[in-house]
Formats: structure tokens, C-alpha cells, sequence
């Protein structure tokens, strides 16, 4: 959660910080602030979105060459001015940005307390700058000092910043189990939870590993670990365009995300899948190739929409390869002590690569023997270092809180290896594969010929969207989609929605339907097809509202809805690659017509890197 962003060199570091701010608000609008020195440590802070602290700042002096900023999803504290990032330290020497959860905050707190600190937030972030103040002024050390021994004593997760008004010419970070990016500029250094503030500035970025502390100044970066010892900054290159991270003309990032589908899975096919020569290249599951082939079980282990993707997969994998597959709440997995042989194979989905639950999930079962593959869209994002091996899904930037392009790129990449493992395995016919290739191969222009019929979409949301409940209903491949079409809904819209395998329903679900409520098929022609018809029948003779997602010419579904959303016809297999856009499209556009903002909903945020 929260982003982070700071700035030293020689230009105005307020205009860097705040366009910074802007581009990390998916990670958090709950309140902002910045911290500069001019003159002396200023700090200004501000509930709600960064435009509010923007307008609270207008016409101050805010000339400094040095600066931090943060942009917050409260965990301690609620969203107000007082609990608002920087905080400041008691001694008035320190102000501090915090992205992280200190769990042993209390104890902390009770030992400051009975020095006589007065704490003016609710937050653990304040806690923690002040034991570090406290450690400098009883050590008369330097900072960096107070910080490594203060973070001995941390129990929890963070990234730091801390910026200090008698050291105007440095700052200094720490991290563990938050993500931090430096980027390298000539005579200069910014710094942020991810690099969509340092592009416009700088390609060359080093990622901080866990337990690192840096001490930066305009000309030079110096990375110790806790032990204070050096370590080599490792500076990689940014393969990512200023562009990828703007609206490009539309009204929202989530629909600019929604109609970038087509690019961004051909991106994560290009260069793997060759349908003509019926090849699979990916480094990652050929370098593992006879631990995938061998073992006897497969744990996907995801959150939110990475974990329908997960679900989809499971079906995938054991169609295709015959593997037993289960798939795991990453929040549930990492406390359960699950049974975990050395030779199983976790495959950790992620859009970020930082969600924290997964995280430690894969380290744990790491330490127990099994073989670990990220699937993940940032490039040398936590889970990508930490996993064996892997595949980047290369679905650029997703600024939009709520995810779609990155499902689809996981649902790709995932199909991938599926059809690589079971080639190698010798579970799949050479027809079938061969027949799996070209289809996979066409998903990109079927979902263009998709997108250019949303028309029907936006007026189905109009005639929708002030219903109080939806129910989403699929089988079999589609089960997911109907679970991901209902997260999309509530995540969107805030209406209550629920996705159910559509045979279930007659197991309490169909209670609810009455004439008031719009039930969602997922019916695209499949093995499962006859049944759905069966099921759709039932709630039409409830009176409830038919919206079905079909191929063309089903006739039976169309005399049974109110209302068809039509998809191009594919195997079931890659079905659900088509059958969620009609999903993000309508919970993207009954949002828009409730006036929401769809790419800052509620109470969310990005990437989830705190408990």
C-alpha cells in the first residue's frame, strides 16, 4: 500500500515529489503530504487525494533541492491530517515516510512513552521515527546508525525515508518486505515504490533488497546492510516508456487498460508462441523442465484477481497436464503450516510482484523444498527475485486500482506453460496442442473485434446500474470469470455481487431471485454448456433478469435472457481470456454512470504489500 517518493539533486524538488504523488495515488489517496527543507524542515500534510494537498499548498514557498512525500492507505489510524505522512519527530530534527506495517509498534510506543514522548498521530510510522530519534540523541550517533539499530528491533514490514534538517545534503532509506526504487541521475537521486515517477527522469534504477539501508546524496549512493556492510548497488535499465503511465486520451486508466488487451497479450505471447513452427519457448519452464513434468503437485498461490486467475489455471493445468493442482489464498496459505513435499511446485501470481501475503508464502514453502515460479508484471519486483524461475506477463503499467489487462497477461502466460509442460509431459495430443496454439495465437484480434462493440455494454449498464445486487453464474473454465465479473462489480460500483458456480445455485443462492435481480451467465459455448442452459431456465422462471455472455447464433441462450452480450467463439480452454472483457466493461461502465471513480474506488489500493 501507501507510495513513497523523495528527491535530491539540484532541481526544485516539489514539482518532482508532487508529479511523483500523482502517479503513485493508486497505491493509496487516503491523505498526502510532503516534507521539504526551506529555511528549516517544513512539513505539509492533507487528508484525501493528492489534488487537495496540491490546492492547500498554492502560493507557498516551496523552493528546496531536497524532499520526501507520501501518499497514504491508512492502517493505523484513520484517514485525517494528524495521521497523514511525513511525520515529524519529536526533537523537530527528523521527518519520515512510511510504507509498511510495524507489528511490535505497541511495545515500542509504551518504552517512549515512559521517556516522555508525546505522540501527535495514531500511526506505528510515528512510533518509529521517534525510537530512531531517541536511539541518535541517547547514542549521539549519526543517523544512519539510529536507523540500523532501530530496525534491529522492528518487527513488521517497511520502507523508510527519512530526511534530516542538519543534514541537508542526505537521505536515507531502509526496506524489508516494502518495494523501494532508486533511480540514478546525474548529480541526483529519486526515489519511489516503483519506477512510474523516475522515468521521466532516469532509466537507470537500482532495487533495494530487504534489509538494506541507503544513504543517499545528489552524487553518490551507498547501500549497507544491517550489519553495516557494503554492498554493491546493482543499477539495471527501465524498460518502460512515459507513455505506458498516461490516460493517452481516455477518460480513465482502467478503460485505457481495458482496450490496451489486444497489445498487451500479444506482448506476453511475442517471442514465446510460434503456432506455425508449434513451439513454446519460455526460459524459465524449460531450465525446470523435469521438476514440472515429475512432480505430483501444482499450489498456485495469489490474492484477489491474480487468484481467479490461479482458479482458471487449476483447470488448465490438470485438463491439459494431468497434475493435481490446488489454488491458495496467499493470506491463508502463509499462516495454515500447509503441508508442503520437497519437489511441489508453487506458482506465485501477482500483478506487483510485492503482495506481501504471497510473498512470504513462497518463502516459507521455499524453506521447505519446493520449487517456486513467479508469475508477475514488474520487472524485478520482490517475488521475481525470489522464485526459481518465472515468466514476466509484460502487460506495461496498470495505474487502475481495480485489475484487467494483468489477469488476461496471467491467464496467457499461465496457458503457456500449461500447454509447454504438457507437451513435454506427453498428456496432450499433437492435434490438440497444435489446435491450442493457433487459438491462444488469435486471442489478440478477437479481443479487438471485441472491443469495438462496447456500445451495447455502456447501454446495458445504464439500464443496470441501480441495482442493489448482482449474482454471477458460470461453470467449469467460466467459474472464475464469474467470480472475477463479480469482484470487478463490487470493487467498481459498490454494488453487492457474488459469483457462484451456476450449479450451486440451487444450493441457497437462488433465494435471492426475484424480478429486482440481474443474474449474469458466463454461457460461451463449452463442455459445460447444456447445463448452464438447464440453470438459466431455473432463474428464468423466477422471474429474474437474464444477462447472458454467449457466442454468436445461441439461439436457446437468447430466448432465455433479457439481454446478450455476444463473444467471438474459442475453445473453452481459452474462453475465459474473451468472456471477462464483457465483465470489466460493464462493472468499467455501470461505475462511470454512478458517477464513481472508477480508477480510485474506495477504501483500496493498489498493490497490497501490508498484512
Amino acid at each position: 500500500m501507501c507510495g513513497i517518493v523523495a528527491y535530491i539533486g539540484q532541481r526544485e524538488a516539489y514539482p518532482i515529489i508532487l508529479k511523483g504523488l500523482k502517479r503513485l495515488e493508486y497505491r493509496g489517496y487516503d491523505s498526502a503530504g510532503i516534507a521539504l527543507l526551506n529555511d528549516g524542515l517544513k512539513v505539509y500534510k492533507k487528508k484525501g487525494k493528492v489534488a487537495n494537498l496540491e490546492e492547500e499548498l498554492q502560493g507557498k514557498d516551496l523552493h528546496s533541492n531536497i524532499g520526501i512525500g507520501h501518499t497514504r492507505w491508512a492502517t493505523h489510524g484513520e484517514p485525517s491530517d494528524r495521521n497523514a505522512h511525513p511525520h515529524r519527530s519529536a526533537s523537530g530534527r527528523f521527518a519520515m515516510i512510511h510504507n509498511g506495517i510495524i507489528e511490535n509498534y505497541a511495545q515500542l510506543k509504551q518504552e517512549l512513552l515512559s521517556k516522555g514522548y508525546v505522540f501527535h498521530s495514531d500511526t506505528d510510522t510515528e512510533v518509529l521515527l521517534n525510537f530512531i530519534d531517541d536511539i541518535q540523541k541517547n547514542n549521539d550517533c549519526q543517523p544512519e546508525e539510529a536507523v540500523r539499530i532501530a530496525l534491529k528491533r522492528v518487527v513488521g514490514a517497511y520502507v523508510i525515508v527519512l530526511l534530516d534538517q542538519e543534514n541537508p545534503d542526505t537521505l536515507i532509506a531502509a526496506r524489508k518486505g516494502s518495494p523501494l526504487v532508486i533511480g540514478v541521475g546525474k548529480n541526483e537521486h529519486f526515489l519511489a515504490s516503483d519506477a512510474s515517477p523516475i522515468i521521466e527522469y532516469t532509466k537507470e534504477v537500482v532495487y533495494v533488497n530487504d534489509y538494506e539501508v541507503a544513504i543517499i546524496r545528489p552524487d553518490e549512493l551507498i547501500l549497507k546492510n544491517l550489519g553495516n556492510e557494503r554492498q554493491t548497488p546493482f543499477i539495471t535499465k527501465l524498460d518502460m516508456e512515459l507513455a505506458a503511465i498516461e490516460k493517452g486520451g481516455y477518460d480513465h486508466f482502467m478503460l485505457k487498460e481495458i482496450f490496451e488487451q489486444p497489445q498487451t497479450i500479444f506482448d506476453c505471447l511475442r517471442g514465446r508462441l510460434d503456432a506455425t513452427a508449434g513451439t513454446i519457448t519460455m526460459s524459465g519452464i524449460e531450465k525446470y523442465a523435469d521438476e514440472l513434468v515429475n512432480t505430483n503437485r501444482i499450489v498456485m498461490v495469489a490474492c484477489g484477481t491474480s487468484w481467479h486467475a490461479g482458479l482458471v489455471a487449476e483447470y488448465i493445468f490438470e485438463e491439459l497436464c494431468r497434475i493435481n493442482v490446488e489454488v491458495e489464498y496467499a493470506s491463508e496459505f502463509r499462516y495454515r503450516n500447509p503441508v508442503i513435499n520437497k519437489g511441489d511446485v508453487i506458482i506465485a501470481i501477482s500483478q506487483s510482484g510485492e503482495t506481501a501475503d504471497t510473498l512470504v508464502a513462497i518463502e516459507n514453502a521455499k524453506n521447505q523444498g519446493a520449487i517456486i515460479f513467479g508469475v508477475v508484471n514488474v520487472v524485478g519486483s520482490s517475488i521475481s527475485r525470489a522464485s526459481h524461475a518465472g515468466a514476466y506477463t509484460h502487460a506495461g503499467p496498470e495505474i487502475g486500482v481495480a485489475s484487467t489487462k494483468a489477469f488476461t497477461a496471467q491467464l496467457a502466460v499461465l496457458t503457456m506453460m500449461a500447454l509447454a509442460v504438457a507437451k513435454k509431459k506427453g498428456t496432450i495430443t499433437e492435434q490438440r496442442y497444435q489446435t491450442l496454439l493457433k487459438e491462444l495465437e488469435a486471442v489478440p484480434e478477437k479481443v479487438s473485434k471485441l472491443l469495438k462493440s462496447v456500445d451495447g455494454i455502456k447501454a446495458l449498464a445504464e439500464k443496470y446500474k441501480d441495482a442493489e445486487d448482482f449474482l454471477y453464474l458460470g461453470r467449469g473454465f467460466n467459474f472464475p470469470v464469474a467470480l472475477e465479473g463479480a469482484l470487478k462489480l463490487k470493487e467498481i460500483s459498490y454494488i453487492h455481487a457474488e459469483g457462484y458456480p451456476a450449479a450451486e445455485m440451487k444450493h441457497g443462492p437462488i433465494a435471492l431471485v426475484d424480478e429486482t435481480l440481474p443474474v449474469v451467465f458466463i454461457a460461451t459455448r463449452d463442455s459445460y454448456h447444456e447445463k448452464v442452459i438447464s440453470n438459466m431456465q431455473e432463474i428464468k422462471a423466477r422471474k429474474g433478469m437474464v444477462i447472458s455472455v454467449i457466442n454468436e447464433g445461441d439461439e436457446q441462450s437468447i430466448s432465455l435472457s433479457n439481454d446478450v452480450i455476444i463473444v467471438p467463439e474459442a475453445d473453452e480452454v481459452i474462453a475465459p481470456m474473451l468472456s471477462v472483457i464483457p465483465m470489466q466493461l460493464l462493472a468499467y461502465y455501470i461505475g462511470v454512470a454512478r458517477g464513481l471513480d472508477v480508477d480510485k474506488p474506495r477504501n483500496l489500493a493498489k498493490s497490497v504489500t501490508v498484512e
